[in-house]
């Protein structure tokens, strides 16, 4: 049995730990809250369910102690400065992470490059939502002046997004400095952002979101390839699942010796799976 540990316990480490209790290979080897001393770990893998932003300091404590890593990483532009960060620590410590482990970036990932392998020339649009972005929320939330908040994303078509940030401001808070603080802030720059002050944002919450990915391109010297693929989500849940799947795949890479840190597209698709080999391949290829 994989022995799971999970730190953080949000959206995604409460789902996190429903995808374990549901794995026939694993079992919880213990929750840990932020603040809670990590000296007392005994894993196999932890499952890295921090904001985004606190990932890269929790994952070296971890990997510094030998256990492997698995997080859902969600900003794109930062991601290889990540892995290569990572991936010196976990040489040292003979670990392994796999990073930026959930939907997208994560298993939309994996798609975009079969539909590139399919269609080497081409275009790919991802539209994102209507729903929910937990990265987007979490960053508005710990904008000074806000109390809470949640972000939904709008697709607009050919991949662009508009951001709808509905807040709730702390008391005294200057409506005008919270926003350009929220305009200015990495995960809202490159995107059109409307925030809307509300009195509640529990009353407009849910974890809902989808994903549209769609790529028009060329085979050998053929046009007119298209290709589409359609999901509508519980945001949190296949977070947790794909972070979990991937807690199998770390496992097995550092039992291979394979030591460093990995996103979704440099590890095979069978790692991710429970079961044998041989019956894996006999269902599905």
């Amino acid at each position: 049995m994989i022995r799971v540990a999970i730190l953080g316990y949000g959206n995604i480490g409460r789902a996190a730990e429903a995808a374990v209790n549901a794995a026939p290979d694993m079992e919880l080897a213990g929750i840990y809250h932020h603040n809670d001393s990590l000296d007392d770990m005994q894993a196999d893998v932890a499952l890295v369910c921090t904001p985004t932003r606190e990932v890269e300091v929790f994952a070296k404590r971890l990997i510094e102690k030998g256990i492997c890593t698995v997080d859902s990483f969600d900003i794109h532009t930062q991601i290889y400065a990540l892995r290569q960060s990572l991936t010196a620590v976990n040489k040292a410590n003979n670990a392994v992470s796999i990073i930026s482990a959930g939907w997208d970036p994560g298993s939309d990932s994996v798609v975009r490059a079969l539909l590139l392998a399919m269609a080497p020339k081409g275009i790919t649009y991802t539209n994102f939502g209507p729903g929910r972005s937990m990265g987007h929320t979490v960053a508005a939330k710990a904008i000074a002046g806000v109390k809470d908040a949640l972000s939904m994303t709008i697709p607009l078509g050919t991949g662009v997004h508009r951001r709808m940030v509905y807040v709730e401001l702390e008391d005294g808070a200057n409506v005008k400095e919270v926003e350009q603080r929220l305009l200015n802030d990495d995960y809202f720059v490159h995107d059109e952002t409307h925030m809307i002050v509300v009195d509640s944002v529990d009353a407009l919450n849910n974890v809902a979101h989808g994903v549209n990915m769609v790529r028009d391109g060329v085979s050998g010297d053929t046009h007119n390839q298209r290709f589409a693929f359609n999901m509508t989500i519980n945001n949190p849940a296949l977070t947790g699942q794909v972070m979990v799947s991937c807690a199998r795949a770390a496992v097995r890479l550092q039992r291979e010796g394979r030591y460093g840190a990995y996103t979704m597209i440099e590890v095979p698709p069978i790692y991710l799976l429970a079961g044998d080999e041989e019956s894996l391949i006999r269902s599905l290829v």
